[in-house]
């Protein structure tokens, strides 16, 4: 695309506020990856477009692009879900993982440098959690090792909650707050020693697996190091996930910041509640490709909602989209339209604005009417404009 917009803000969990992000040459960003015991659900598809939009947007700038994501290919949920169905949890965790590949290949998201699953993270995890060790940092429960989060100075900082908040979604989310042993509710697993008719290795650890945190603290380190520009995923990441990987990794390296953004995005419900596989409240994406929805319609019904609000997916959704889908390619269809060079202005600066999506396609709309309307004389216009569409927002209308 020619020229170049304004630096791209976002919002920072951790500082409550808008902030530029300020990459050194590569842009570097590490984001949540799924657990593979399910298809690719809306409220996946939600988060990963929207850092598809940066991963573009600092493209755009001129930035390369160091994008790692990961994928915890075993954890008590895949491990629950393959003994339910009777499924090896390696060939289910195979399974699903290409589904996700696929889905998210089909919306056009830009796939990340590096890929990392957990199984072949262990020989990392171990190291740091070593160095986590060397620093009297963890501690035993009856062959399980735990991190000592009084350890970390302004523990809380990057979610912004109170101890009582985090010992309540700590339960929620995945944590043992009352396990009996523990020096501290809040102490996270780091290492779990093998449970009969489990997957377990050998390690200098122990004979086990890695606990779910440190995980992502090991490959964010490994292939980012400290200081990179966003760790991102979904809200219900902030706290403990983002919380413990971030006290993680300041105490194995004694720097500081783990990330400069952290960026969340918001929660997406579907019959009243966020959706959840407990719960099976779960729109699939490979579901709405079988019945016909085009992948523009579904990326366009995502955006127009802004990535950090929570919202309940709806059919007006994908009403709307495809209807704006169509309007869109009318207007790419013109002999001619409006300066393509004030649209793309327009859409720069709405997305260098924590990513106000919304903003944008209102601005594609007015130009998509326009030149579906005659009005505007450029005939360069409409093939500039496509290109901007897919560049910028990833939506490929050729």
């Amino acid at each position: 695309m020619p020229g170049g917009g304004p630096s791209l803000s976002l919002f920072d969990t951790r500082s409550g506020s808008v902030r530029p992000t300020t990459p050194a040459g590569t842009a570097r960003m590490y984001v949540c990856g799924i657990t593979p015991y399910d298809a690719t659900h809306v409220g996946h598809a939600n988060t990963y477009v929207a850092f598809d939009l940066v991963n573009r947007y600092w493209r755009d700038l001129g930035h390369d692009v160091h994008y790692v994501q990961n994928v915890t290919d075993v954890d008590d949920p895949l491990l629950e879900r393959a003994v339910a169905t009777g499924q090896d949890w390696r060939e289910l965790a195979r399974a699903e993982t290409a589904l996700f590949a696929e889905d998210m290949a089909a919306l056009n998201v830009l796939p990340p440098r590096d890929y990392i699953g957990a199984v072949e993270s262990i020989p990392s995890v171990v190291r740091w959690v070593e160095r986590l060790r060397d620093a009297g940092v963890v501690y035993g429960v009856e062959g399980d090792l735990y991190f000592k989060t009084s350890a970390a100075e302004g523990f809380g900082e990057v979610s912004g909650l109170d101890e009582a908040a985090m010992r309540e979604i700590f339960g929620e989310r995945g944590g043992d707050p009352q396990r009996p042993g523990k020096l501290a509710p809040l102490d996270c697993l780091l290492w779990q020693a093998a449970r009969p008719d489990e997957p377990a290795w050998d390690t200098g650890l122990g004979h086990g697996r890695p606990g779910w945190h440190i995980e992502c603290t090991a490959i964010a380190l490994d292939h980012l190091g400290m200081g990179f520009d966003v760790q991102g995923g979904g809200s219900d990441l902030a706290f403990p996930h983002h919380e413990m990987c971030s006290a993680q990794a300041g105490l194995a390296t004694g720097q500081t910041p783990f990330a400069k953004h952290f960026v969340h995005a918001g929660m997406v419900a579907y019959d009243g509640h966020k959706m959840s596989k407990s719960r099976g409240n779960l729109v699939f994406i490979s579901r709405l490709r079988a019945e016909g929805v085009s992948p523009a319609a579904i990326r366009l019904a995502l955006l127009a909602h802004h990535y950090r609000s929570d919202w309940e997916w709806t059919s007006t959704d994908l009403e709307r989209a495809r209807s704006r889908e169509q309007m869109w390619r009318r207007g790419l269809g013109a002999s001619a339209g409006p300066s393509a060079d004030v649209l793309l202005a327009g859409v720069r600066d709405r997305l260098a604005e924590d990513l106000d999506t919304p903003g944008a396609l209102l601005l594609i709309d007015h130009w998509a009417g326009d030149a579906s309307e005659g009005v505007g004389s450029d005939p360069s216009a409409p093939d500039r404009v496509r290109t901007l569409l897919d560049t910028l927002l990833g939506v490929d209308l050729s």
